[in-house]
């Protein structure tokens, strides 16, 4: 019988290590009953002797593989590190030695000519105590581990296979008394010890698989798989089906042992993407990873992506393939949805960049407004002065001449009279565009007000002042404006003032610019009072 349960657990069950310990643990307990019942089998003394040991090896190893079964099963392997596991097994090799050695017939001597009627001696109550000791620290633990642990069901598995341990210990004192104290007195009962080992073996078993959560992993990874939405199928190298669950049953009609024809179940469907490449590395390179997406033939409109990862060994040899369906239904939805979002978002994007692009001509317009006049784009009187205090504050700091041209339009007032406002208007763009010639871009031009203009010139001694003043009256004068059949010239008087970096010194720049304004005006007007149509330069 409990070799019958050891083969049952190893054929229904997968083997954890708690699994492997339990098995050597049945193991061990199965040699007593076998040793024990092979002993009446012969009549020869070396044979009975030989399995009379291997019962009492199997006795004495009885103690410490309770304990480790104890360990694992209270869930303190952390026990079992080191130098402890040779403290806690050495005792019992030391006894099953003894008794292996039985020096001086000790342990056991034969009755008559064989072992099937024995006298047992002082190191049999060694091996007894030992055992005893062993259950002590294993019952030590058990209560332990009793006291700490919370879930219900790991108790139940605790206090079954507690029991079963009172029960083997119960029955192995009741052999010894009877078998072995009393036999004297009280007939021989023969398998008490080998019924309680096989009553507590099956309290051990009912602990690991009725209360257990040994297996508790397995369970969950079996039900996970039986009730994921996502379809999976397990195949081997061959293609032969291992495992399916009830996600894949809507979309594939297999079972378990059937063969999984990739190539007839895509027959029937609409693909998306090369289906003669995917079929072509599904075929010829099985340790690639594929995907695939495809439509069903129904009125759900479902679309569903087929994944295939290999599973390989160290080797990288296939052992077979996980398929998975996943249905992207949903998820095509929100890519559709996204995907009109965003085109909306673009042209809203193109839109606003449109507006944006406008407003920043309009700035930029509104910006020229502020700065220049509208009639002859020079600059205009407020952009001057704004530019100027910050001009001669740099000329001051750095020792830097500038000159100041102004200048105004020789009678400009009878041009207006004779030939009417838009003539005049066209004479100051005129004017202005020919002096906007002769300029650097570093120059400034600015409509200082009616006919009157001023040009600021950086970087500009007295001598390059007076020659540039000559010969932008000389270019003014020589400029004609078409008047009807008529064509109009005009003459400018210039005032000039030049700074030089020696004498460039002033605390205030807005009174300053003001005595040099007042410098300038005062020799346009001596110009003008001098018979215009001349440069006067500011001494």
């Amino acid at each position: 019988m409990l070799f019958l349960l050891f083969i049952g657990v190893i054929a229904v069950n997968r083997i954890t290590t708690t699994h492997k310990v339990y098995l050597a643990f049945h193991f061990i307990m199965m040699l007593w009953p076998l040793g024990q019942f092979a002993v009446k089998l012969t009549d020869f003394p070396n044979v009975q002797l030989f399995f009379i040991n291997l019962s009492f090896v199997a006795l004495g190893m009885l103690g410490p593989g309770w304990l480790f079964f104890v360990f694992f099963l209270a869930n303190r392997t952390t026990q079992l590190k080191g130098s402890r596991v040779l403290l806690y097994i050495g005792p019992a090799v030391v006894c099953i030695a003894a008794a292996m050695w039985n020096p001086g017939k000790l342990f056991m001597a034969p009755v008559v000519d064989g072992y099937t009627e024995r006298e047992y001696g002082p190191l049999l109550w060694l091996l007894v105590l030992v055992q005893f000791a062993y259950l002590f620290v294993a019952l030590l633990n058990m209560f332990h581990a009793l006291r700490s642990v919370t879930s219900v069901n790991q108790r139940k598995q605790l206090a079954t296979a507690l029991i079963g341990m009172f029960v083997l210990t119960g029955l192995g004192l009741l052999d010894v008394f009877v078998n072995v104290l009393l036999v004297e007195w009280l007939p021989v009962v023969p398998g008490l010890l080998s019924m309680g080992i096989l009553l507590s073996d099956l309290c051990f078993v009912i602990a690991i698989y009725r209360f257990g959560m040994l297996d508790i992993l397995s369970m969950a990874q079996r039900d996970i798989f039986e009730h994921m939405t996502t379809g999976v199928i397990v195949v081997d190298e061959n293609g032969k089906v291992l495992e399916v669950n009830r996600g894949a049953s809507p979309l594939v009609q297999v079972a378990k042992g059937e063969t999984f024809e990739m190539e007839k179940f895509l027959g029937p469907l609409q693909v998306q993407g090369e289906v003669y490449e995917f079929l072509y590395r599904y075929n010829h390179h099985p340790q690639e990873k594929l995907q695939m997406e495809f439509s069903l033939q129904d009125s759900s409109g479902r679309h569903v992506s087929i994944q295939i990862s290999p599973v390989l060994d160290s080797r990288r040899t296939l052992l077979g393939r996980i398929i998975t369906f996943h249905d992207v239904s949903e998820l095509r939805k929100l890519v559709v949805e996204m995907n009109r979002k965003n085109e909306a978002l673009h042209e809203r994007n193109l839109e606003l960049i449109t507006i944006q692009e406008e407003l920043f001509r309009v700035n930029q317009k509104l910006e020229q407004m502020a700065v220049t006049d509208g009639l002859t784009g020079c600059f205009n009187r407020r952009y001057l002065m704004q530019q100027l205090e910050h001009e001669v504050l740099l000329n001051m700091r750095y020792q830097i001449p500038f000159a100041i041209f102004l200048f105004d339009i020789d009678y400009f007032k009878q041009i207006n009279d004779k030939y009417g406002h838009l003539v005049g208007d066209e004479v100051l763009r005129s004017t202005a565009e020919i002096v906007r010639s002769m300029l650097r871009r570093t120059d400034i031009l600015a409509r200082y007000g009616g006919e009157e203009f001023t040009v600021y010139l950086p970087h500009t001694n007295r001598e390059q002042a007076e020659l540039l003043a000559e010969r932008i009256m000389l270019a003014v004068g020589e400029n004609q404006v078409q008047a009807g059949p008529d064509k109009v010239g005009v003459t400018i008087s210039m005032g000039v003032l030049s700074e030089s970096s020696d004498n460039l010194k002033f605390t205030d720049p807005k009174e300053y610019l003001r005595e040099v304004f007042s410098s300038a005006d005062a020799a346009l007007y001596k110009a003008k009072n001098e018979g215009r149509n001349r440069v006067v330069m500011v001494r």
